[in-house]
């Protein structure tokens, strides 16, 4: 058995090493400046209490990006010095963020140890590779990301800490190979552990959905299904899933084979960066497809998004969680009892506040950020919730979920078509929305990003934007001055939530514009992006009229697009005539 000393190594803070919602994410030329991941690690182990440290277990995993399997070591060996007793490592280093928190909330070790927490390694849908992105963030003994107090407490710690702990003579562990690997230090045995990145979110998977009836549409001649990882972690869990355990050809299977730069490309599910996809199912203007497949889906790096599409046709994210939620209670074993409740982040569409309305559930408007969420399910208040940004989840775990969301869809088009396997025409993707929209009403929605602008033209935009906001009568009068069909705002503010379930405030979450017939122009600054500032615009038009919930997306918003980028000045004070990317 090795036996290892602990080193205590002096060091001097890093500027910017603030985690925001979704963790530490910088470029990898960043992070691998000497002592910068090590002094956010020592932050962070500095910022819990010392019973979720010493003696506890931890999960060191992630999507396996460039610098992960370097970042697993460097990890390792200080959790080693801050007194951890034992790490879990998923096969190769690789766990998706959902399977991460499964592992947490579900794994229990041989000598019956349980996780209290994790070190992910994602930058989420950001690119990979020696030049592009990397990231880090803590989640809790719930399975969830770490709540705002422990990442302002490792925030100040990064800004102040002098030393560091590292076990610097404790050998690399072998990741690629299952095992346990037995060390000794001063304080007593360390094990490393490295297991099944897949077995027991398959066995959580296998818990929630009927995986018999699933099967049966996956069988059946009429139904043809695609999935595509964009080279991201869900390619680990996507052949067990869909091939071996739902009997899906493997052929059906894209870009499933886990790579450090994604294959060059983006890790972003939505209709700009998954081509491949959207030209498979139909939706590619310079691809046509004679035969697209029935189903599709696409995931992101880390595999907690996901992209919802039926042949030539795309279903947005705030159209999906609505969906799911109004057919989870008959279509998935999981909700046979009820739903305790929905909830959806700000910016995403109404379209699920009409579901519960109808169906006569709690219903919570959340800030982004999957924290919020993770409270109102640890109370026992919400069952499924999804942002517009192609996340959807439930209470099964306490991050959003990729792979689950695509087994929600697989059962609900199962359950519709139980007894259309035989002869008849299968109920499709688009025949499952088309009735939502009749039954519920349409919301017409789009999401226009502005990526890498420049951060103080992004601020000074905002700024604009709120003082705009003290005359409304201003703000009418110039809308009727770009389009006298669009009605007038009825209400602005900047978003602000106090959680139902801890009392907490959370200020300035984004500015709403709020019309009078329902609609909403939304602006947020995100803060997924490495570098520079993403200015999100969000869009939204309501239809209750049947007769017109058909019409093109675009036609149906042109005049609050124009609206939006007249009464904002984006083009003035970004320099930008376009947007990077439109969802």
């Amino acid at each position: 058995m090795v036996v290892f000393k602990v080193s205590r190594v002096e060091t001097t803070p890093f500027d910017g090493q603030k985690p925001g919602t979704s963790g530490l994410r910088k470029k990898v030329k960043v992070f691998i400046q000497p002592n910068y991941l090590h002094n956010f690690v020592q932050s962070s182990f500095n910022a819990l209490t010392s019973e979720k440290v010493r003696g506890a277990t931890l999960v060191v995993s992630g999507d396996g990006r460039y610098f992960s399997r370097d970042a697993i070591q460097i990890i390792t060996k200080m959790a080693a010095a801050n007194g951890v007793r034992r790490i879990w490592i998923g096969q190769n280093g690789l766990l998706s963020t959902p399977a991460v928190s499964a592992v947490i909330r579900e794994r229990v070790g041989a000598d019956g140890s349980r996780a209290t927490g994790a070190f992910i390694l994602t930058a989420s849908h950001n690119p990979g590779g020696p030049h592009e992105d990397f990231g880090i963030k803590y989640n809790m003994e719930n399975g969830g990301p770490a709540p705002e107090g422990i990442t302002n407490k490792i925030y100040e710690n990064t800004t102040t800490i002098k030393e560091y702990f590292i076990a610097e003579d404790l050998p690399d562990v072998d990741i690629t190979t299952i095992g346990v690997t037995n060390f000794t230090g001063p304080e007593g045995p360390f094990d490393v552990e490295v297991f099944d990145s897949a077995s027991d979110y398959v066995k959580l998977m296998k818990s929630i959905f009927d995986f018999e009836s699933i099967r049966k549409l996956l069988s059946s001649p009429k139904f043809t299904f695609c999935y595509d990882a964009l080279h991201g972690v869900a390619g680990a869990y996507a052949k067990r899933i869909f091939v071996e355990e739902l009997g899906a050809q493997e052929s059906s299977l894209l870009n499933c084979t886990p790579k450090e730069d994604f294959g060059g490309g983006h890790p972003d599910p939505n209709l700009t960066y998954a081509k491949e996809l959207v030209a498979r199912m139909g939706l590619s203007k310079s691809e046509p497809q004679d035969e697209p497949p029935e189903f599709g889906a696409a995931a992101d790096g880390d595999a907690d998004r996901n992209m919802i599409l039926g042949k030539r046709f795309f279903v947005t994210p705030s159209d999906s969680v609505a969906i799911i939620a109004a057919n989870a209670v008959e279509a998935i074993p999981y909700f046979s009892s009820g739903l305790k409740g929905v909830a959806r982040s700000m910016p995403t569409s109404a379209a699920l506040d009409v579901v519960a309305k109808h169906l006569n559930l709690k219903f919570f408007e959340v800030p982004t950020g999957w924290k919020f969420f993770g409270n109102l399910m640890d109370a026992g208040l919400c069952s499924v919730c999804g942002e517009e940004s192609f996340g959807t989840g439930s209470d099964h775990i306490r991050e959003k979920d990729g792979i689950w969301a695509v087994l929600a869809w697989l059962s609900i088009l199962a359950y519709k078509n139980k007894d259309k396997l035989g002869g008849d025409k299968l109920v499709t993707v688009e025949d499952i929305v088309v009735q939502h929209w009749a039954t519920y009403g349409r919301h017409f929605y789009t999401r226009y990003d502005y990526e890498n602008v420049d951060a103080g033209a992004a601020k000074e935009l905002m700024a604009y934007l709120v003082k705009l906001q003290s005359s409304l009568s201003e703000v009418n009068q110039i809308i009727k001055g770009v389009r006298s069909d669009v009605s007038n705002v009825a209400h602005a503010d900047e978003f602000e939530y106090k959680d139902p379930v801890d009392g907490s405030i959370s200020s300035h979450q984004g500015i709403r514009y709020l019309f009078e017939d329902g609609s909403r122009l939304i602006f947020r600054l995100s803060g997924t992006g490495s570098e520079g500032a993403t200015i999100r615009l969000y869009i939204e038009q309501y239809e209750r009229d049947s007769s017109k919930t058909g019409k093109p997306s675009h036609e149906a918003l042109a005049p609050l697009v124009e609206v939006a980028l007249k009464l904002s000045k984006m083009q003035e004070f970004t320099g930008r005539s376009s947007p990077t990317v439109i969802t």
